[in-house]
């Protein structure tokens, strides 16, 4: 399914991600999914929160730079192989993965893994 992803610049120094969390849990926003990219002097954090529409304005009415993005969501089993299979589907179609996180819920059933991809539309047929 196709779901909307927040994506959010914050600066590499010592409590943003706590300052940046705590605001959303504020909001009453629960993190679905979460990966943080970082460099030196900035990251980007890029997440699934149980409201985009609300978590996207609590967080530029607080002044960070975010962005939206159609990300697509996959349930995998959690299993050896899983995710192997997804990703031998996407090669197969030639369709490249840009990135992908994942979040695991409970152990042994299916993993959540979130595909930025080359041709979104082609990766969801």
């Amino acid at each position: 399914m196709f779901v909307k992803q927040i994506s959010v610049f914050l600066e590499n120094s010592k409590g943003t991600l706590s300052k940046m969390t705590r605001l959303l849990s504020d909001a009453g926003l629960d993190l679905i999914a979460l990966s943080i990219a970082d460099t030196e002097h900035y990251g980007i954090l890029r997440c699934i929160v149980t409201d985009t529409d609300k978590g996207y304005q609590t967080l530029r009415d607080a002044g960070y730079t975010v962005r939206l993005t159609d990300v697509l969501a996959v349930c995998v089993p959690d299993h050896p192989g899983g995710l192997a299979n997804v990703l031998d589907i996407l090669r197969d179609e030639g369709i490249s993965v840009e990135y992908l996180y994942s979040f695991v819920r409970s152990s042994g059933s299916h993993a959540l893994v979130i595909f930025h991809l080359s041709d979104l539309e082609k990766g969801y047929e």
